[in-house]
């Protein structure tokens, strides 16, 4: 379903219908028709983390193979080459699926016979194709090792597919797309790239969403890939033409002719005929080999000479190969005659390989092809040696064993050896790696030398070549400079920093006014704010520390308790007597008991009048003003509360009885409920007094419900004095016998039935709960541990679900740093914007604090900043600031140790991609006890178990606190839309409910067929009462005792009558663990009884919907209307309507605006109603002058007589304005806080200071807004108070309100399906709905999405978090840069220290102290010869673009060495400015914000049809050639480096390998050829001697080979590691193509064109373009700083830094530019910065300065246009 409009193919994108015959054009119509369009959509995305999750998914059996035998470095099935080198090939399979088990990845492997094609390259020569048939074979066997199931089905159309797609519903397959067809291809090439579309194209079809596996990347925790989203369609081959299919079927009968040629007649042997796990047969056991020996005698197959001979010899290697140990195997290639290799390859080979298939279902069979070729010239080389004697007597014994077995005559092999001694082999000397022996550059520092002591590698008497490089000061770098503004000093005036310049009137004003705004919507946000439990947030005045009034209030831990007076109860003494109370407290006392005597005098008066006024109007009228009265102040504690409570359920009764239909069950239950509800509120109110205590027991009789009266009597407090009601209430006792008046009210039904049917929701839901001095709520007991851990100040990690109550611990650690110290810090670090802005609002509103001109609270965010994040107590930011700032040299001294507390807020965001390496680095560098919080980690133990070693490693104590349950429940809905259709929207007045909202029984969900049932999953009162009754139905067949879970049975034992949630909970438990035996169980019998339960629950219409239905987008946006409209009538609004494409939210804003304006226009046309109130209307107008003239005549009355005058009453005219929505026409809240008059002057405000689309304005004045970080940040603002205050009902928004926004909400809609709809995102996002003290039950509600997706979502877990490693080549610059900058800052000192001596460095990641010893000492070694650090460890020259630039790594590291290498220089120094610039962007896209296209969608003739009508290039041009050769260049030093680094790790802590993956090789006799074997043998250190087998040393030729070969033990993360081979290489030979999108943009600055033709979302372009542009600024802040530095010498900067004192750093800033002005969205913090060329500064660095400036202001100028 496009609802962003984004499926767009070129007007030039033709194709011919191809004929039956024609491959070729047969391919070429299905990429342009559909390949094409569906790789234009396409994501690049997190496989695991942001898609999967835990889903189960399929690996392609074959895609899998595919990457194994297309390995460049693997020698099998290479023309010309001999080689089989198989145990290479099973390293490199492990390899690929450790990949995924090391993620958790939740995966089945299936094989689908019918693609087997482009594994085996059919079509190609005999040699090859048959070798890819035995290794196909072999690793299918091998895969069996492993603990994953394996499926074998013929095609995507065999039924037993069908059966196991519809029994275990995968998520996606990953495959690969079989690659494109170059130009010189041949016809085979191109039939099995066809079959392999068809393939992709099925499966797409199938519904199954398709990830490509070629091309992945495995960085840290994640799988980033191309995610083709899945398009069910069961007649999808319909729409394309008969011809193409004709062709699919000529290409599949060429390419299985093609394979039989290869087999000579053999029969292919089906994957299906292996057993699951083969066992080895004894060694003496080869009596499958026969058949072998036949097949190869056979004159069907050896037909040339020595066929004997080399049968003979190769089943000598057979039998030798299983006896020999990897690292003799491990050997080049030696040289054979021509004529041998010709008969090898041509005939021996291919027949051999053939025939070993059908051998390798009975054992396991092993080949080296490369032993076998040592074997043959080994043997030549002694003819007069018999076989025996070479390999031993065990091994002579089995091959004459074999060979007379088959009746054969004795081999004579000097026949042979004449013809192979004419051929000189390889030397017979061992092969040892070329390594050059790189030595250390010298480095000592007293910080790290300790940690670095145990790497043992020799140090280089020479320092690093600075010869012909630029830039090369070695001047030592001050970070004290803004990262975007080389201008802007980032200490103190007194310091070296800019003086304060004074500002003229008009700016003045200016900001004046800029923070006039903030400040006011700063107020009114914190105004729309409510605590935990619904009531505005009431601010605590909080004294500084050093006062004296301070010490008396701030020392207690805990707020006053209540704000409210209360009188104290009088203490008794030690013998009973009373304590002595002062003649003060007496007096203090009887004031407070004339006043409280006062108030109910007052209290009386004013409710008598109300009962009169009351007792006018109708029963209906009464309720709805009692409900009104209830927001009295007055009526909210004492006496009256519990009166008009009373009357409250007086009138209940009375309405009850005067209703016709009073007898109909449904009526008396909900009135019941409301009853009961009444009466448990009020018998917990302090006030009760024993009539009204008596008048609630006689209620409770008569519906039934006495049972439940003892129970609420224990639990509420001490009655107050008796007193007489005001008001006479309902009799419904008889007096004498105390029955009831009306026997209709009774439920006539078990109690504790009726609780689970109709109570639910209402019931107590506490865990534990006691009262606690340290809050102003009955805390929990899981809470109340929580506020032991902060008292104790503890490190904690909290997981609870949404809307359990974890914000009130937020807020009690900030209270503690506020009353315990001014100066302390506490920083909240939350992981969106829109969170920043909310949090810092509540703290505005929840606490004040005079600190004498420092600012109690401030925001940093990488786009502005409010108030001086240095100088506040509570900052809020992101985390990406405070990494920032816990690396910033300046604050280390002064402002870091002052941190008390960091809060990490949504903390499972660590799992992300983009940035979660920040939120590790903040953890590692934490310098105070953290807080973590978060609703969504999945298997937490893992985490918090890593967590609590980084912080016992700091010192400090941790807690892990789990909380499981949910404080309200959520209930799910399918919005139908299958059926019959509703009429016309008419409004929502007189709207008459469509009924499609359809429940969704937790059980039914489980239709969809899952494993087991997963933790969250959970069950109302409700639901488990109709789970038992399902039960009760299938009592016979189930086996175990229904009758024990009858739920009057169960809680029989139970003293609690009056339900409550933990009650619930045991009964939950009960009934889910026959719900998940029968999930689990394998039995035949279980399948069918849960189909029974699942059906008994199941609504009916769901029963007999589509469930993979999705309707088309003309239909989504038709019946939108109608969903708002039903949620409405059924009171479910407020609602957060989710879709995760921004362009999808203004779309679905728009289409409803449109419907409701139309709607309302024809209302209007002809409604009598609305021409009657126009004409009152226009007639009231028409009367304006005599209003005004009476309006003066009364003033002047007013003014000449003493006599009171009668209020003057406004008429309904001066409130009507024709232009407002019509109420049946709006989704507007009705709030007496704020009114339409109010919006309008928010909106002229708004569009005079921003450009919000006019739509925008009016979605708003219809009670609808649209939140997604595209929207203007003070339309965000205003939507979310505006949705808090009740005004806005609906919101239609992306994730951004995903994350703990404290915004009610009733209802969350999921709004179509979306790759970003996750299991995490799903829980996110539903959580919002049913928040603690707001709503006692939450909806979700599922519109536009297949009823198999809801199910996928529903039961989905949560994926165990992910993580990154935090420590690169760049971390290790800054944290010398930290040092350097801090004078060695004990807190920079102590988290170094911490940080090398955790036991692991990351929680993802298995590399040790050891190991991040020496990645740290080699990685100083790369930073010395990069020029970035020096021999003392102080960052100097180019290190400000290389640290500020850290995100991008290796990016960063591959600007740096062009720019020493005068690369740079070539470029901005050209004649031509124009291309200059041109050139220089195109570098910068090489190097920044690389994103992928698939390469299938930039093949020539596609682009060619992209780029015909748009100005995009859409594909890179490759890098300028001196470039690519200085990055190549720069790689192998880097592969240099790091490759020493692995010779010498695995060297001091790595035993050699020396066993088979398989089994060790027992003990053998030592034979001649064995010792050739070992004496030929290379060796190696680093490399997997498994890859060795292939001929490989020691020497890497790029860092991927070094991290993907490396052997065990050694966990190399070639993402830590700088290379720059990928960048260097660009789209020459990647796996995909890389889009020029920014380069583009520079040129045109289209962002259409960058959609249509470039395929960049309207959600992405933003951030992408923004990212580029910080990026530019960096590099001209960089290049500027060093300019200035090296030019003025030692400046003030520098001294000042060196002699300040601790305390005068206070006014020090991070560093990072942002937004300065509290007007945030207008000026953009140092944006224009104009820098002077300073003296003594060469033409040529002054002219890279040139281009470089021009190239950001021009492409900052293009981005503002954008978006200003």
């Amino acid at each position: 379903m496009d609802l962003d409009d984004f499926d767009y193919v070129p007007e030039d994108v033709t194709a011919d219908i191809p004929e039956p015959s024609s491959i070729k054009p047969a391919l070429r119509y299905i990429d342009k028709k559909w390949y094409l369009p569906a790789n234009r959509r396409a994501r690049w995305m997190d496989l695991i983390g942001d898609y999967a999750g835990t889903e189960l998914f399929i690996l392609d059996g074959e895609a899998l193979l595919q990457q194994v035998l297309n390995d460049p470095l693997l020698a099998l099935g290479r023309e010309g080459d001999p080689s089989f080198q198989i145990l290479h090939a099973i390293h490199t399979l492990e390899k690929i699926l450790n990949e995924f088990q090391s993620r958790s990845a939740c995966f089945e492997i299936v094989f689908w016979q019918d693609t087997r094609h482009v594994t085996l390259l059919s079509g190609s020569s005999e040699f090859v194709t048959s070798s890819r048939i035995l290794a196909r074979t072999m690793l299918f066997q091998h895969l069996h090792r492993f603990n994953i199931p394996i499926h074998v089905f013929e095609s995507v159309s065999d039924p037993e597919w069908i059966r196991y797609q519809g029994s275990t519903k995968p998520m996606f397959v990953m495959t690969n797309d079989g690659g494109n067809l170059g130009p010189n291809d041949a016809l085979f090439t191109a039939e099995r790239i066809f079959s392999q579309r068809i393939f992709l194209f099925d499966l797409l079809s199938l519904g199954l969403s398709v990830a490509m596996l070629h091309g992945a990347e495995y960085r840290d925790s994640k799988i980033m890939t191309f995610i083709y989203e899945q398009r069910r369609d069961h007649h999808a081959r319909e729409h394309l033409p008969d011809g193409l299919w004709g062709a699919y079927r000529v290409a599949m009968r060429s390419l299985e002719d093609q394979e039989s040629h290869v087999r000579h007649g053999v029969s292919m042997v089906s994957l299906k005929t292996f057993a699951p796990r083969i066992s080895p047969s004894a060694d003496e056991d080869w009596s499958p080999t026969k058949s072998f020996v036949q097949k190869m005698l056979s004159s069907h197959f050896l037909g040339h000479a020595f066929r004997q001979e080399l049968l003979y010899l190769f089943l000598a290697h057979l039998l030798v190969v299983p006896t020999l140990s990897i690292r003799v195997r491990a050997r080049q290639i030696d040289g054979l005659d021509g004529d041998l290799s010709r008969i090898l390859l041509e005939s021996f080979l291919p027949s051999a390989f053939i025939s070993l298939e059908g051998l390798c279902t009975q054992r396991r069979v092993d080949i080296d092809g490369r032993v076998f070729v040592a074997l043959l010239q080994f043997s030549a080389a002694h003819p007069d040696v018999s076989l025996t004697e070479l390999l031993g007597q065990s091994i002579g014994q089995q091959l004459d064993a074999i060979w007379s077995a088959q009746n054969l005559p004795p081999v004579d092999i000097k026949i042979l050896a004449k013809r192979l001694r004419s051929i000189e082999g390889v030397s017979q000397q061992r092969v040892v790696s070329r390594r050059p022996h790189l030595g250390l550059l010298p480095f000592s520092h007293p910080v790290f030398d300790k940690h670095l002591a145990s790497v043992h590698v020799g140090v280089e008497n020479t320092d690093a070549d600075v010869r012909q490089l630029r830039l090369q000061f070695n001047t030592v770098f001050n970070d004290v400079y803004h990262w975007h503004n080389s201008r802007r000093s980032i200490l103190p005036p007194h310091l070296g920093g800019e003086e304060f310049h004074p500002m003229d009137a008009k700016q003045r004003f200016r900001k004046l006014r800029s923070d006039q705004r903030f400040m006011a919507s700063m107020e009114w946000q914190a105004k729309t704010l409510t605590g935990a439990f619904g009531i505005p947030l009431e601010r605590l005045v909080i004294l500084p520390v050093g006062s004296r009034a301070a010490q008396r209030t701030n020392n207690l831990v805990s707020r006053p308790a209540v704000r409210a007076i209360q009188a104290k109860p009088v203490k008794q003494g030690k013998k009973g007597k009373q304590e002595y109370v002062s003649s003060a407290d007496k007096i203090r006392q009887a004031n407070a008991a004339k006043k409280q005597l006062k108030e109910d005098d007052s209290n009386l008066t004013w409710w008598q009048e109300q009962l009169k006024i009351l007792a006018q109007e109708s029963t209906e009228n009464q309720l709805k003003a009692v409900e009104n009265l209830q927001r009295n102040k007055r009526t909210r504690e004492g006496w009256l509360s519990v009166e008009v409570q009373l009357y409250s359920l007086h009138l209940e009764f009375v309405r009850w009885i005067e209703r016709s239909d009073r007898e109909v069950p449904a009526v008396r239950d909900q009135i019941v409920v409301r009853i009961l509800r009444l009466v448990k509120d009020t018998f917990h109110r302090k006030d009760l007094f024993p009539a009204a205590a008596g008048i609630f027991e006689t209620a409770l009789s008569v519906v039934g419900l006495s049972d439940v009266v003892p129970e609420l009597k224990a639990s509420a407090p001490a009655l107050t004095a008796d007193r007489e009601l005001n008001f006479k209430f309902i009799k419904l006792a008889k007096s004498k016998s105390r029955s009831a008046v009306h026997k209709f009210m009774d439920i006539d039904e078990d109690p504790i039935v009726w609780q689970l049917r109709l109570f639910g929701e209402y019931m107590d839901r506490s865990m534990d709960s006691q009262d606690d001095p340290r809050v102003q709520f009955k805390p929990d007991a899981w809470q109340r541990d929580v506020l032991d851990c902060l008292d104790a100040n503890h490190s904690v990690l909290v997981v609870a679900p949404t809307s359990a109550g974890k914000t009130f611990i937020s807020y009690y650690a900030m209270e503690q740093v506020l009353k315990n110290t001014d100066d302390g810090i506490l920083v909240y670090v939350a992981p969106t914007k829109a969170l920043v802005n909310q949090i810092a609002a509540e703290v505005y509103a929840r606490f004040r604090k005079d600190l004498n001109g420092r600012s109690c609270w401030a925001i940093h965010t990488r786009d502005y900043r409010v108030h001086n994040p240095q100088n506040c107590q509570i900052l809020v930011t992101v985390p990406e600031m405070l990494a920032i700032m816990l690396l910033s040299p300046p604050l280390a001294q002064n402002w870091t140790p002052r941190i008390k507390r960091i809060i990490l807020d949504e903390i499972h965001t660590i799992g992300q991609q983009e940035g979660g390496a920040v939120w590790e680095q903040i953890l590692l560098l934490a310098p105070c006890p953290v807080i973590g919080l978060s609703a969504t980690i999945g298997q937490p133990e893992q985490f918090n178990q890593w967590l609590g070693s980084v912080q016992e490693a700091h010192g400090f104590k941790h807690t892990f606190i789990y909380h499981p349950h949910r404080y309200s429940h959520l209930r799910k809905y399918m919005y139908s839309l299958q059926g019959l259709q509703p009429g016309r929207f008419r409004g929502i007045s007189d709207y008459s409910n469509t009924e499609r909202l359809r429940f969704l029984h937790p059980v039914s969900l489980l239709s969809f067929g899952v494993r087991d049932l997963p933790p969250d999953f959970s069950l109302e009162a409700s639901d488990c009462l109709t789970l038992f009754r399902a039960f009760w139905t299938l009592r016979e067949k189930l086996d175990f005792d229904v009758q024990e879970l009858e739920p009057s049975r169960f809680f029989t034992d139970s003293p609690v009558k009056l339900l409550r949630q933990k009650d619930i909970l045991k009964y939950e438990s009960a009934l889910k663990v026959h719900l998940s035996n029968l999930v689990t169980s394998d039995s035949d019998t279980s399948r069918p009884l849960l189909d029974g339960v699942i059906s008994h629950l199941t609504d009916p219409t769901l029963k007999n919907m589509d469930h993979h239905s999705i309707p088309p987008a003309p239909d989504f946006y038709k019946n939108l209307i109608f969903l708002l409209a039903d949620l409405h009538s059924k009171n479910d609004l407020p609602a957060l309507f989710f879709n995760f494409d921004r362009k999808a939210c203004e779309n679905m804003a728009k289409y409803l605006l449109n419907q409701l304006e139309d709607t309302e226009s024809t209302w209007r046309d002809n409604s009598p109603e609305w021409a009657q109130k126009m004409k009152q209307w226009e007639r009231w107008r028409s009367q304006a002058k005599a209003r005004e003239r009476q309006a003066s005549k009364l003033m002047k009355q007013k003014k000449d007589s003493e006599e009171p005058q009668a209020e003057v009453h406004e008429s309904w005219e001066s409130q009507f304005d024709p232009e407002d929505p019509s109420p049946q026409f709006s989704f507007t809240g009705v709030s007496t806080a704020y009114t339409m008059q109010d919006l309008n002057d928010e909106i002229r405000s708004l569009a005079r200071w921003s450009k919000i689309p006019e739509w925008a304005f009016k979605g708003l004045r219809r009670g609808i807004g649209v939140h997604h970080a595209g929207m203007n940040k003070r339309y965000r603002s205003l939507v979310e108070s505006l949705y808090r205050l009740g005004f806005l009902k609906v919101i239609i928004a992306t994730g951004t309100l995903a994350l703990g926004i404290n915004a009610p909400t009733k209802t969350s809609v999921f709004c179509a399906d979306s790759p970003f709809l996750t299991a995490l995102m799903y829980r996110q996002c539903a959580g919002r709905a049913g928040r603690r003290g707001f709503d006692l039950l939450g909806k979700v509600v599922f519109y536009g999405i297949a009823m198999d997706r809801c199910q996928r979502l529903v039961l989905s877990r949560l994926p165990s978090l992910g993580g990154n490693f935090p420590m690169t080549s760049t971390m290790v610059l800054r944290l010398f840069n930290l040092l350097q900058g801090s004078n060695n800052a004990e807190v920079a000192v102590r988290a170094i220290d911490s940080l090398l001596q955790l036991p692991r460095v990351s929680f993802t990641s298995e590399i040790g102290r050891q190991q991040v010893s020496h990645f740290v000492r080699f990685s100083i070694d790369y930073l010395r010869r990069a020029g970035l650090l020096d021999a003392e460890g102080n960052p100097i020259n180019l290190f400000g673009i290389a640290a500020h630039l850290y995100y991008t790594e290796p990016g960063n590291l591959a600007l740096v060495a062009l720019f020493r290498r005068g690369i740079i220089h070539r470029i901005c120094c050209q004649s031509d400015s124009f291309m200059a610039r041109r050139e220089f962007v195109l570098l910068m896209s090489h190097l920044f914000g690389r994103r992928y296209l698939p390469k299938s969608y930039t093949t020539d003739e596609n682009l060619q049809a992209l780029i015909k009508k748009s100005p995009s290039m859409v594909k890179l041009p490759p890098l300028p050639k001196d470039a690519k050769e200085v990055l190549l260049q720069h790689g192998r030093e880097i592969l240099g480096v790091f490759t020493s680094y692995a010779l010498a790790y695995a060297k001091d802590n790595l035993e050699p390998e020396t066993a088979l993956p398989t089994d060790d090789p027992k003990n053998v006799e030592v034979t001649p050829f064995l010792e050739h074997l070992r004496d030929t043998a290379i060796q190696v250190t680093v490399r997997s001697p498994l890859v060795a087998t292939s001929g490989l040393t020691d020497e890497f030729k790029t860092v991927h080979e070094l991290a993907q070969t490396s052997r065990q033990g050694l966990y190399l993360n070639q993402y830590a590691i700088p290379s720059v081979h990928d960048l260097a290489t660009g789209g020459d030979d990647a796996d995909h193509t890389l889009n020029a999108y920014l380069l583009d943009f520079y040129i045109h600055g289209q962002t259409a064109a960058l959609k249509r033709a470039n395929g960049i979302r309207d959600n992405d372009v933003w951030y992408l373009l923004e990212d580029f542009t910080l990026t530019l600024k960096t590099v001209r802040a960089g290049l500027g700083q060093l300019l200035l530095k090296t030019t003025s010498g030692k400046d003030a900067d520098d001294e000042g830094f060196e002699e300040a004192k601790v305390d005068e750093l206070d006014d020090a800033d991070s560093g990072y530019g942002t937004y300065a002005s509290t007007d945030m969205e207008d000026d953009e913090f140092g944006g224009g910065q104009h820098l002077e060329r300073p003296a003594g500064v060469s033409d040529q660095d002054w002219k890279v300065y040139e281009v470089i400036d021009s190239v950001t202001n021009e492409f900052d100028t293009k981005f503002h246009a954008m978006w200003a």
